[in-house]
């Protein structure tokens, strides 16, 4: 166990280091693959794949790089306190012992969201709350005066993670969230968050070679993420704050130097990103997005049923995420057997993904994927399912309902 006087030094360490920051990613169940080749990409080091996150190393500009740049990061921490507690008690005293003005001004405000997986600390609002007492008795003991508590727009965010008895306290490098890319303003009934697209564009294979397809592409998330993948956009571009533009080593020049040297990777897209839908409400929403993410000489979306449609882009990826009933219920029984139909009939040679929890509805697709990854939209367990479509799929279709036929009959 690791007294209180060798971490103060470990954390003192930490911070002044700003060569060798440890530093962990929140993502997704099912995308840790990807973001860790994103880290990797952008010069990660010791890079290591955990449950929903990935670890690794590098110095502040590498902290700001990945903040500005990847896409598939939901948040980014800079952990500054370990320690074993089993009370709450010990655990007040930890906190209430750390050099918090290291860290926080007296005259910053900051808020504690936390993670805790533990049978002895069962309520986490508690535990946030004995921890904001700690942090602001410390002040006032130290300077008769204390740090203001803003839940909903603080300059310092904290994390707390309690696994068992091992607690670790992490400063947010981000602030708010990342899928908070800056460019949604109306959104429908259900609309997929942005790094849940971006990640299942990067499973898909999607890297702006060609032509995309979303056939049922409500408010355009989808769209506007592989237009930014296709053009290699920063995926923070119209973000104004991030979290460590409030922390004490705040190095704005740097920022800036990395800011313009991404911004000069931008590149032109020379095909094709097109979008379906049948809503009128969600083709607005959609425009009204894309022109906030200044794309519309990019992205075009249109009033079409996807199951009247026919392929016009060659070659063609599409990825959508279709209603299921457990987000907007589905009225049409057949819903699936169509998109089935509309693939094998209508979309010859088309590699085509989508992502569902309805898995008897999926059944009725009457196409096996070719792969199934298990990933999760909200709560939701999702499956992201690929389709490949060939000139023979239709024929080779008909031959097994034949056969299936055959087979009932006899």
């Amino acid at each position: 166990m690791i007294e209180s006087k060798q971490l103060t030094t470990i954390n003192q360490q930490l911070k002044m280091d700003s060569d060798n920051l440890k530093i962990q990613i929140k993502t997704f169940f099912g995308l840790e693959e990807i973001l860790a080749e994103e880290l990797r990409k952008l010069g990660g080091q010791n890079v290591e794949v955990k449950n929903r996150a990935v670890n690794c190393e590098g110095d502040l500009g590498f902290l700001y790089k990945i903040n500005y740049s990847c896409r598939t990061a939901l948040k980014i921490l800079v952990p500054i306190m370990t320690f074993k507690t089993w009370d709450e008690n010990r655990f007040y005293d930890k906190i209430f012992d750390f050099p918090w003005e290291d860290y926080l001004r007296v005259d910053q405000s900051f808020a504690i969201d936390s993670t805790i997986y533990s049978d002895r600390f069962t309520h986490s609002q508690f535990m946030v709350q004995k921890m904001k007492d700690a942090i602001v008795d410390y002040f006032k003991f130290k300077f008769n005066t204390r740090p203001n508590v803003d839940s909903k727009n603080p300059e310092i965010k904290i994390h707390l993670h309690i696994d068992r008895e091992l607690v670790t306290i992490s400063l947010d490098s981000s602030g708010d969230p990342l899928f908070k890319r800056g460019y949604r303003k109306t959104q429908g009934e259900a609309p997929i968050n942005e790094v849940l697209a971006s990640g299942m564009l990067h499973l898909a294979n999607w890297d702006g070679k060609g032509n995309f397809l979303d056939p049922m592409c409500g408010s355009g998330t989808l769209l506007i993420e592989a237009a930014m993948i296709a053009m290699d956009l920063p995926a923070q571009i119209f973000r104004k704050e991030f979290g460590f533009q409030n922390w004490p080593n705040y190095d704005a020049e740097l920022f800036s130097t990395i800011k313009e040297n991404r911004i000069k990777r931008i590149k032109e897209f020379t095909g094709k990103i097109i979008g379906y839908d049948i809503d009128n409400f969600m083709l607005d929403a959609a425009e009204e997005n894309i022109a906030a993410a200044e794309l519309e000489e990019v992205i075009e979306v249109r009033k079409q049923n996807f199951f009247d449609s026919k392929k016009e882009l060659f070659p063609l990826l599409m990825v959508f995420n279709p209603p299921y009933d457990e987000r907007i219920e589905i009225s049409d029984e057949d819903f699936y057997t169509k998109i089935g139909d509309t693939f094998k009939k209508n979309y010859p040679n088309t590699l085509a993904w989508m992502i569902s929890s309805d898995y008897e509805g999926v059944k009725k697709v009457h196409l096996r994927p070719s792969r199934k990854i298990k990933l999760f939209n909200g709560k939701l367990e999702c499956r992201f399912l690929q389709y490949e479509m060939y000139e023979g799929t239709k024929k080779i279709h008909k031959l097994n309902n034949e056969n299936e036929t055959e087979s009932e009959t006899e």
